[in-house]
């Protein structure tokens, strides 16, 4: 193991939770571990550990360029996190109105959709 992905397991549980890394993990094999090792190390080792930004700002960033993408499917599990960077929904909503304008107001409609259900699911207490 490096320095840099034990530095991202680090980030990564404290960005996303323990239990959605150990659910991860859990699902790891042969086949995806240098996958794993290789968004633990650059993702959450590298982009997500530096001090550049704050948290709350490299949130709203992953937010918006999933949405810009549109990579949906990674979009819950950022938006769940926000309860751990610091972003707010209106954090979540601002980001989401710079990719109406900058990528597309599908898109961005799209990831709306995704963040209302997952924020209502937090304020429930089942996320």
């Amino acid at each position: 193991m490096t320095d840099r992905y034990a530095k991202g397991m680090e980030v990564r549980r404290r960005v996303l939770g323990d239990a959605h890394v150990e659910r991860a993990e859990a699902g790891k094999t042969a086949l995806d571990a240098p996958f794993q090792e290789l968004i633990t190390e650059g993702a959450w080792g590298n982009v997500w550990a530096s001090d550049a930004i704050s948290p709350r700002e490299r949130s709203m960033l992953t937010l918006a360029l999933l949405a810009a993408t549109g990579n949906f499917e990674e979009i819950a599990m950022h938006v769940r996190a926000t309860a751990r960077t610091g972003a707010s929904p209106r954090d979540v909503m601002e980001a989401f109105q710079h990719v109406a304008i900058y990528a597309g107001v599908p898109r961005a409609n799209h990831a709306i959709k995704i963040a209302k259900a997952v924020f209502a699911e937090m304020e429930a207490g089942d996320a």
